[in-house]
């Protein structure tokens, strides 16, 4: 074909007479002839779903490259492949930079539908204080009645130090077992029968991490078994079985041991799973966190969510120093 007629083929359900229709492998597809008879009126939006939600990830201390990129005691950085990750299921993103002004994060917490944890090694100090801030700002909010929701990553399934256990789950694909079958209401129910059964028995999910909770102490801690429900637990290495993916019973907080993000959009370590199955499964998890973002009542100005969306930073790429991240985002 001529490449100066890239769209050639579009025209020709024009040229074929008006009861004709397209051959395909399947059959002949009729097209419709036209005129106001074939015209189809859409729908009024539905005022409860929003369709421009806004999500605020939390920024971690360091630069993902170990001092690489930069070094200063300030720095905090986002990994490009979270806000990706948001993107791709339809929403944009407002950098929460832990270390930034109470009433700066306040103000930004108010532009948002949503909010995202992300991975990480810190757990303690004034990062820590941060996200206990925003997680009881995400209780209030729904407990007076506003859906928003939290999806915590690796990191932020960990930020409670006295009850983790040691595993050995470092650069390691694994899959996901499912204890219970009740998935109705969670993100696996947007899985299809033949993906749950490929998630469970091929390894889809990328895991990163040396810390958890096992089953046994997570049902022995009362405080924790009555806030969540098991939806996946994994193996480590060496057989030693975790807690993978959780939910709250009462509120729109998920949380997940391993890095969804990672399939599509990280590629430094050889063992992260790329076929298309991880793929599903990465945007089933974004598609399930950002539906749950539309949801959200809150309608911020627009110019305030320009004036603080991520497009103001640029970001970084990282992986020739970053053994992790292919891009980040550095706040200095």
């Amino acid at each position: 074909m001529d490449s100066r007629c890239p769209h050639l083929l579009l025209l020709l359900p024009l040229l074929l007479p008006p009861s004709s229709g397209v051959a395909t492998a399947a059959g002949v597809i009729r097209l419709p002839t036209g005129g106001r008879a074939g015209a189809v009126a859409c729908a009024a939006p539905d005022p409860a779903v929003y369709d421009r939600p806004v999500i605020g990830i939390v920024s971690h201390p360091g630069d993902g490259a170990g001092g690489r990129i930069s070094n200063t005691t300030a720095t905090s950085y986002i990994s490009a492949s979270y806000v990706k990750f948001v993107e791709a299921a339809g929403a944009r993103v407002i950098p929460l930079i832990y270390n930034e002004p109470e009433e700066r994060l306040l103000e930004k917490l108010s532009l948002l539908n949503g909010v995202l944890f992300t991975g990480g090694s810190e757990k303690q100090g004034v990062y820590f204080e941060t996200i206990k801030k925003i997680f009881q700002y995400v209780l209030d909010k729904n407990d007076a009645g506003e859906p928003f929701p939290l999806f915590a990553q690796c990191l932020g399934f960990e930020l409670d130090n006295n009850i983790l256990e040691t595993f050995d789950a470092q650069n390691q694909a694994s899959t996901l077992q499912f204890p219970s079958y009740a998935l109705e209401g969670s993100v696996f129910q947007r899985f299809d029968p033949d993906l749950i059964k490929k998630v469970s028995t091929s390894c889809l999910v990328m895991q990163n991490h040396r810390y958890g909770i096992s089953p046994k102490r997570y049902r022995e801690n009362g405080a924790l078994s009555s806030f969540f429900k098991i939806l996946t637990t994994s193996p480590d290495e060496n057989g030693k079985v975790y807690v993978s993916t959780v939910q709250a019973n009462n509120y729109p907080i998920t949380c997940t041991q391993w890095h969804p993000e990672k399939a599509i959009f990280e590629w430094r370590k050889p063992m992260i799973p790329h076929s298309e199955d991880a793929v599903q499964v990465t945007q089933h998890f974004a598609n399930h966190f950002i539906s749950q973002a539309r949801k959200s009542p809150n309608r911020p100005p627009a110019d305030k969510v320009l004036d603080n969306l991520i497009y103001n930073y640029s970001p970084t790429f990282s992986g020739k120093k970053s053994k992790s991240f292919e891009e980040v985002y550095i706040f200095a």
